[in-house]
């Protein structure tokens, strides 16, 4: 993105989405925001669920989400689009 827009919204789609899970988002991040963000071309989304200490990351082909792994507990990251680095899971469980 060259600057920031002036307006409360971007227009340009991201190329990656991460949605952090809860009891009371989990439904709507799964059933509605994935398939809008699909609908925008996104690229890859990541959902983690700290709950779960789990990650699902996905990657958007032919219009679909595929699922591309499920990480858990404190298992290395090196995943799309982000893939050029490791890092521990337990890492996000402590933010």
């Amino acid at each position: 993105m060259p600057k920031l827009p002036e307006t409360a919204w971007f227009e340009v789609p991201p190329d990656w989405i991460c949605e952090r899970l809860s009891l009371s988002t989990a439904r709507v991040d799964r059933a509605e925001r994935l398939p809008a963000y699909a609908r925008h071309a996104e690229v890859q989304a990541w959902l983690v669920d700290p709950g779960q200490r789990m990650l699902e990351v996905f990657e958007h082909r032919d219009g679909k989400w595929l699922l591309l792994t499920v990480l858990e507990n404190d298992a290395a990251v090196a995943q799309p689009p982000y893939d050029a680095i490791t890092f521990p899971l337990a890492s996000l469980w402590a933010v």
